[in-house]
């Protein structure tokens, strides 16, 4: 898109109206926007227009220049509705860019609107009090997953090309899994969460959500960049992300593990069957797969829920208008609210402990590969329709394999190359070295060559 407005064969306001038509019939069906910024869209597009008209050199403009992508309702933009998912905030006005907003804005980009998220991003799940469900296009009676599922069904229906998301325990590659995407997850510190978001435990990061490898990995090359007072920093890159979808990967040498760290999650035969069949493939592509133990147990869940319960605290609620929050919100910030900071202190350093031991071990290998989640996508109401204590119990058992990257900081990608008989998508999940994303990517896009996915589209695609 960005080449053909560049070049004049289509223009950034035909591009917008396409998608903005395309999500007034059928967004309703999936639920993927919270707010449309239907006028706005059209005002940037037209002032991208002009700018490719009266360029000398249509190569020097934006990357993006003109291209209509989507940001995720828990990144605030300056003048759009910013719901942070809770009816708390249903009326609130963004005062500010998130600097990952900034970052997209520099690019060229043209804002279709804000994608659905749970309460605070809370879930890994999209339903709540603000918009309808998000649901996978694949099968609409089933979850989008969260909490970028918003984002997900938007690219996965065609409501737009590509979106940002993020992810502080799963939330790019769970509904990448469960809409049929490539999402990235990036090492910690490599995009920043300013100017109003904490990294105080450096959990939760921005990412790519897209229909393919090198879709992405431009993105992410967008979407990075290091802001003052930010805590962490990712390690340099080697040229661009996009390069590497350009790379071929080598032989490398990658791990597999499917044992969940979580208790009584059980991995189900479909994502069995696509883990297997991605070892196959990589053995099929030269490289060399081996078992690796889990490195992370059980111990350590109690201690990565109570970072949690204290992140779900981050954001002030007035007194009066804690009836407005959803149950499971409620019954999170309890937790947070009643943990001690000798107890957070030692869960963040338990954890950390924990790291000291699995990074030697999780360094002999190039990546990393596991189930992305223990299920097949779920019914709307799976988790939502349940007391609080059993949703949250049911969403460890679902995603028992992504919050570990989250712990360590490490890059992690899902993959969509298998479908189960039901037509649904499985993902599976690789995992780098810090900073690797960039293999990440070659090894991705050299899955993507052996195996397309990219005419895999769902019925909404061409209604």
């Amino acid at each position: 898109m960005a080449a053909a407005v560049r070049t004049g064969e289509v223009s950034p306001v035909e591009l917008t109206e396409h998608y903005l038509t395309r999500i007034e019939r059928l967004d309703e069906q999936v639920g993927a926007y919270v707010t449309v910024t239907a006028e706005r869209a059209l005002e940037e597009a037209r002032r991208a227009e002009k700018a490719v008209q009266d360029a000398a050199d249509p190569a020097e403009l934006p990357p993006l220049h003109g291209v209509p992508v989507a940001v995720k309702d828990l990144n605030m933009v300056d003048g759009v509705r910013t719901t942070y998912g809770t009816a708390v905030y249903a009326d609130l006005v963004g005062f500010a860019d998130d600097s990952v907003v900034a970052q997209l804005r520099k690019a060229g980009t043209v804002l279709l609107g804000k994608t659905a998220a749970p309460e605070f991003g809370l879930a890994c799940y999209t339903e709540g009090d603000v918009s309808p469900p998000a649901r996978t296009p694949w099968d609409l009676t089933r979850s989008a997953g969260g909490s970028s599922g918003g984002a997900a069904a938007a690219v996965a229906s065609g409501l737009a090309p590509v979106a940002q998301g993020s992810d502080g325990g799963g939330s790019i590659r769970i509904p990448s899994s469960v809409c049929g995407l490539f999402g990235i997850k990036p090492t910690r510190g490599r995009i920043s969460q300013g100017p109003l978001l904490p990294d105080l435990f450096g959990l939760s990061t921005n990412g790519p959500i897209a229909r393919t490898v090198g879709d992405a990995a431009l993105l992410l090359d967008l979407m990075a960049g290091r802001m003052p007072g930010d805590v962490y920093a990712a390690p340099p890159v080697d040229g661009t992300f996009a390069s590497y979808a350009e790379r071929p990967p080598g032989r490398l040498r990658i791990a597999r593990n499917r044992e969940p760290a979580v208790p009584d999650a059980v991995v189900h035969p479909d994502c069995v069957a696509a883990y297997d069949a991605a070892s196959e493939l990589l053995e099929e592509l030269g490289h060399e797969v081996v078992e690796m133990p889990r490195l992370f147990g059980p111990d350590l869940l109690d201690h990565f829920v109570t970072l949690w319960g204290a992140m779900s605290t981050f954001t002030p609620i007035a007194e009066e208008s804690e009836p407005l929050l959803q149950p499971l919100t409620r019954w999170l910030r309890a937790r947070g609210e009643s943990t001690t900071a000798a107890r957070l202190l030692r869960a963040h350093s338990a954890l950390q402990g924990a790291l000291r031991s699995a990074f030697p071990v999780m360094d002999e290998f190039d990546a990393i590969l596991h189930p992305t989640l223990a299920e097949p996508p779920v019914p709307v109401g799976y988790f939502h329709d349940q007391e609080p204590a059993e949703n949250f119990e049911r969403q460890k058992r679902f995603t028992p394999f992504c919050a570990m990257y989250n712990i360590s900081g490490q890059p992690a990608v899902n993959v969509p190359l298998h479908w189960n008989e039901e037509g649904l998508p499985i993902g599976v999940m690789l995992a780098g070295r810090l900073g690797g994303e960039g293999t990440l990517i070659s090894l991705s896009a050299q899955l993507e060559a052996a195996r397309p996915w990219i005419d895999r589209k769902p019925d909404i695609w061409t209604a």
